[in-house]
């Protein structure tokens, strides 16, 4: 069987995981067409504004789809066929459920951010803990999805226009989609940089079937890391986008804020996550099949990074003028993540203070000092960044996962749909931090794994027996 048919297969595994267990999730939740969402009952014309289902759906799709379903999947790469597996299973099982779940939530509690979601659910203290959490994480996000566009774009134009220069030019435009309503920026640009998108994945996609390349090393399941490094917990950090990713959780409310009715989240929420698989499977596929083995990724990497591998194969695969249209399509994921990142970092430090962000004014009292910060945050070396931002990803997907299934508990429905992965990404986080040696504990990988374990035991039996407990200040008709 030719190698090419295991992306097929994936692939196809996505969408019936669309149709059947999105479905499944859907109905476990219980939707209600004739409630009122909260773009009809809080409508304000800056965060609250309804728009059109294809225009969240896309909007959603790039507020997801940073770096993450291409940098992520690259990386994966060098594991193995065992990346496709997790996007696939991760994305079905995992990622869709998470995205959905926070979305709906969201809808439940009238555009509620994250951080509320989670505290009325898992309590106050949980609640104040990921308002800290959810802020930093979103900062660093939007200083990460600085960095890796504008190398991109540096290597696209004239030597004027430096990293510097489109560091300069992509601030100024989060800074304007962070403050400007949602329907003035961000619903007019997005189709754009959607349509470029959809051309670097399906020309890509095309191109690496005509082009006669080959899975390296066939297909053999056992891990091809190149320095050793174990799949568990590896490859459940490495890719976070594309397959679960708690930046998911802080940009699914902002589309819960636009939507017109409850039945259209399972193709927003759970759909978009989806696509992103699909995005995560195609640049994995390039990673396992543009270069002739796992050394030879491991070398375009140590010279350039993920970044370095877009440039390369975009270019062998689609020639100069698809080489740029693909690699723009890359530079659009993050730029539509970015923007999103910040303003979803100034709504919940508005909704931690109670303050209207109707007029420009507060909006502006929020976002100077953030992207103050921000701007500082982006001399810091890349590397180290994206580093703590995995793992920081990783953990929020896993206490809303944590949180969602309690809402479900508590309700009498099947709450093992939450449950089940957050069990087992608390032990991949746990796992992960105890092994990692330069911002973990730098533990045995055996050890490591043990303690991950035995603190997602833990973690389900507190669920079990502190899960059905009420919640002081919790809407009771959510």
């Amino acid at each position: 069987m030719p190698n090419y048919v295991y992306f097929l297969l994936a692939v196809a595994a996505l969408f019936l995981g669309y149709w059947i267990y999105g479905s499944i999730v859907e109905k476990v939740f219980g939707v209600q067409p004739g409630r009122p969402t909260p773009a009809q009952t809080h409508a304000d014309g800056v965060d609250y504004v309804e728009m059109p289902v294809w225009k969240v759906w896309l909007v959603q799709l790039l507020n997801i789809a940073g770096v993450g379903p291409v940098f992520g999947p690259i990386l994966g790469a060098l594991y193995g066929p065992s990346a496709l597996l997790w996007i696939v299973i991760g994305t079905i099982f995992a990622g869709a459920v998470h995205d959905y779940m926070s979305g709906m939530l969201s809808i439940r509690y009238n555009g509620a951010n994250v951080p509320t979601i989670v505290g009325y659910n898992l309590g106050n203290a949980a609640k104040q803990i990921m308002r800290v959490f959810a802020v930093v994480l979103l900062v660093l996000v939007g200083v990460v999805f600085v960095a890796a566009p504008a190398s991109l774009l540096a290597k696209l134009t004239p030597g004027w226009m430096n990293l510097t220069f489109w560091v300069c030019v992509i601030f100024a435009y989060y800074f304007l989609a962070t403050i400007m309503p949602i329907d003035k920026i961000i619903g007019r640009f997005y189709p754009v940089f959607g349509a470029i998108l959809i051309f670097m994945a399906v020309g890509i996609t095309v191109m690496m079937f005509t082009s006669g390349t080959e899975f390296y090393n066939s297909i053999e399941w056992a891990n091809q890391n190149p320095k050793g490094l174990p799949i568990f917990p590896m490859v459940f950090i490495t890719i976070a986008c594309g397959a679960l990713s708690g930046f998911h959780a802080t940009q699914s409310p902002l589309m819960a804020r636009c939507m017109a009715n409850e039945k259209l989240g399972k193709s927003v929420f759970y759909g978009s996550m989806v696509a992103e698989g699909f995005i995560g499977l195609v640049w994995a596929t390039v990673g396992m099949s543009f270069y002739h083995g796992p050394e030879a990724l491991q070398a375009a990497l140590a010279n350039g990074g993920p970044g370095n591998v877009v440039t390369e194969s975009s270019f062998a695969l689609m020639g100069a003028v698809g080489g740029v249209l693909a690699i723009l399509g890359v530079v659009a994921l993050p730029i539509t993540s970015g923007d999103t990142a910040f303003r979803a970092a100034r709504l919940t430090i508005a909704e931690t203070f109670n303050y209207s962000q109707k007029a420009v004014s507060p909006r502006l009292l929020i976002a100077v000092p953030m992207f103050l910060i921000g701007i500082i945050l982006s001399q810091v070396n890349f590397d180290i960044i994206w580093r703590y931002f995995g793992w920081a990803n990783q953990s929020l997907a896993t206490i809303m996962l944590w949180a969602a299934a309690a809402y479900l508990y508590r309700k009498g429905r099947f709450h093992w749909i939450c449950s089940l992965p957050a069990v087992f990404m608390t032990a991949v986080c746990v796992s992960y931090i105890c092994f990692e040696r330069t911002m973990g504990f730098g533990m045995g990988i055996e050890l490591s794994n043990t303690i991950g374990v035995i603190a997602a035991i833990a973690a389900f039996v507190a669920f079990m027996l502190l899960g059905r407990k009420s919640v002081t200040g919790a809407p009771q008709n959510a």
